[in-house]
């Protein structure tokens, strides 16, 4: 399975330019089990990572736009009257998918936003009373400027807490867009992608990330750090234990990657501002990965 997670990092590489830790993470999010958020300016390919993704993965791929008269049913779909059996009949939206490319999920209303907690949490969507499973392995990758405000709706610290990681491309070096622009020179496209990994094979490496060991004194870490967070002074909102769990599942999942059967410190410390910075609400405007920064120089490393 080693050759499966090289083969699709080198996919992902062949369109994202110089952006190795930004892939990695998105794996980490994919293989953990969980769904990631992308927040930079526009302009630096955070939906061509996630659309080379989605074309990496031998699965069902759907993009969503969010704009602001986006409806809660234009999501999970919606029950359509048939004029012929007389009866209504079930429309599935673009949920049902194995790869979700939520584009600038801050441009839709909080009532639409909120139509994407139950799927992305429990894998499954209820409409009219009636609950219907989502194709599995089910994995959400969204978008948002954080510079632009106008005509955005801030995600609500519920819908945060549903994101196992969030991450920032960045500018490339020069170098890194010189290699862009001969890229494109050559006529490489998203759409010459093709898939190299099937949908069995990333459920077989959930399974197998789930089973990498986690010591007991490194969950004692994971634990302290995620509640220091709920004492420290200039937070006022802590992470949730929802948040613990995230940490150790993508501990697990990059100590998987870099071909590891067992998670270290520095897992745990590398990944910790990834996984806890959405989740905290600071005071007086005070920047969360600071805050997160500072937490991990203070708490003892086992």
């Amino acid at each position: 399975m080693r050759e499966k997670i090289d083969a699709l990092t080198q996919n992902l590489a062949r369109t994202i330019v110089g952006k190795n830790e930004a892939v990695r993470l998105v794996l980490v999010a994919l293989l953990g089990g969980g769904h990631a958020l992308l927040e930079d300016v526009p302009g630096v390919g955070k939906t061509l990572l996630a659309k080379s993704l989605a074309r990496s993965v031998d699965g069902k791929f759907q993009r969503l736009q969010c704009t602001p008269d986006l409806l809660p049913t234009d999501i999970t779909g919606t029950n359509i009257w048939n004029p012929k059996s007389g009866e209504f009949s079930f429309m599935p939206g673009p949920v049902f998918a194995n790869v979700l490319l939520t584009d600038e999920i801050n441009r839709a209303t909080p009532r639409t936003q909120s139509a994407l907690l139950e799927v992305m949490e429990e894998h499954q969507v209820t409409v009219d009373g009636v609950s219907r499973s989502v194709p599995q392995p089910f994995f959400v990758i969204a978008t948002q400027n954080p510079i632009e405000y106008q005509g955005t709706f801030p995600l609500p610290e519920a819908q945060m807490d549903r994101f196992m990681l969030s991450l920032s491309l960045g500018y490339p070096s020069e170098s890194e867009e010189l290699q862009m622009l001969q890229n494109l020179q050559e006529g490489l496209q998203v759409t010459d992608l093709q898939p190299c990994i099937t949908l069995a094979e990333i459920a077989q490496l959930r399974q197998l990330c789930s089973q990498v060991k986690v010591e007991t004194s490194l969950q004692q870490y994971i634990l302290e750090l995620v509640r220091t967070t709920r004492q420290d002074e200039e937070i006022t909102l802590g992470a949730s234990p929802r948040g613990t769990v995230a940490l150790q599942k993508a501990a697990q999942a990059l100590a998987f990657i870099l071909g590891r059967n067992y998670v270290i410190p520095d897992d745990v410390k590398f990944l910790a501002p990834y996984v806890l910075s959405h989740r905290l609400i600071p005071r007086g405007g005070r920047n969360a990965k600071t805050i997160v920064d500072r937490i991990l120089r203070s708490v003892a490393i086992p």
